[in-house]
């Protein structure tokens, strides 16, 4: 009989390992787009919290890595995009499979639905935590157990008052036992525990989860800042890029307009610089009046403004006319 149930449990496991491979084979297949959570710290009931926030909009896959990265290699030749995925299978993650275009919405939900969680000893503590300054509902026999933490406390009508707020465990570091037993004596549970991005997978490529952040704006000058880069190696190798062309016809434009200005040369982009050149106070903007026109109180009239310099008159001109 016992050979029977082994024979029993082990045609069971390859039947449910076949389905598993199938399930993840089909979605892989079907979904273009995925995002790898980390799944630590979450219990069964959380996890179903999770799933019907996402029902109808995104799929949660959870299961071994070996089975998961046996899948993609056994794939690779009809998907070989699925590649950029191995090198995110590592710890305790799970696959959230979605067509929707707007990751972030998904990756809200993912991250919203959070339980609070109480501090054990030997886990590290995700986030600061602070005991306010109060009375507890501490008996006054635990006044000792205090003093043992440095935590500087009275006794107040029969429970015990703790006088200044104590910072009790930093980020980082983990949770030792005489800190776990207070705050369960306090009923504190300082964390939550959630979902965490750890990578998305979209159009064949994998990158960090970061990626998500970058707004539009933040593309687009990044994007000014390389192609300035580009521009300026150009023309410090003198090789014309795409680039580079505005400054090298502003450059030339600019060479010729300083030959029409010192010689009887024209063509008709230069006219207007020779003409200023020739009579700048023509093209003087009038100077502002100053209130009634009133003598000033020391007795001397307001000095008149300077007249423009031709070269700055001809580089504005010259922006407006090419590029404008």
């Amino acid at each position: 009989m016992s050979a029977q149930k082994g024979k029993k449990t082990q045609v069971n496991k390859k039947e449910k390992k076949t389905e598993y491979f199938d399930k993840l084979y089909k979605l892989l297949r079907n979904y273009g787009r995925i995002l790898i959570v980390l799944c630590d710290n979450i219990g069964s009931n959380h996890m179903q919290k999770i799933r019907r926030e996402l029902r109808g909009k995104a799929v949660l896959l959870m299961g071994k890595n070996t089975m998961i990265r046996k899948v993609i290699r056994l794939h690779l030749e009809e998907h070989p995009e699925w590649e950029s995925l191995l090198p995110w299978i590592t710890g305790n993650i799970g696959l959230v499979f979605t067509n929707d275009p707007d990751l972030k919405k998904i990756r809200d939900i993912c991250l919203a639905t959070k339980v609070p969680a109480a501090a054990k000893a030997g886990i590290k503590a995700p986030s600061d935590v602070v005991i306010p300054k109060g009375i507890t509902t501490l008996e006054p026999t635990k006044t000792s157990f205090l003093q043992a933490l440095n935590i500087a406390s009275k006794i107040n009508r029969g429970t015990i008052e703790i006088l200044q707020d104590v910072n009790l465990i930093k980020k980082g570091d983990k949770v030792g036992s005489s800190e776990s037993t207070l705050l369960q004596m306090l009923d504190i549970r300082p964390f939550q525990y959630g979902l965490q991005m750890v990578a998305v997978y979209e159009e064949g490529a994998t990158a960090d989860a970061s990626t998500m952040e970058m707004t539009d704006e933040v593309i687009l000058s990044k994007f000014l800042v390389g192609v300035a880069n580009i521009a300026s190696l150009s023309m410090s190798l003198h090789y014309p890029t795409v680039a580079s062309f505005p400054h090298i016809v502003l450059n030339g434009f600019k060479n010729l307009l300083s030959i029409s200005l010192g010689t009887e040369y024209s063509f008709e982009q230069a006219n207007l610089f020779k003409q200023m050149a020739a009579n700048p106070g023509a093209f003087a903007s009038a100077a502002p009046s100053g209130g009634s026109g009133a003598v000033a109180s020391g007795g001397s009239k307001p000095e008149p403004e300077p007249e423009p310099e031709p070269e700055e008159e001809e580089d504005a001109g010259l922006e407006f006319d090419l590029f404008s």
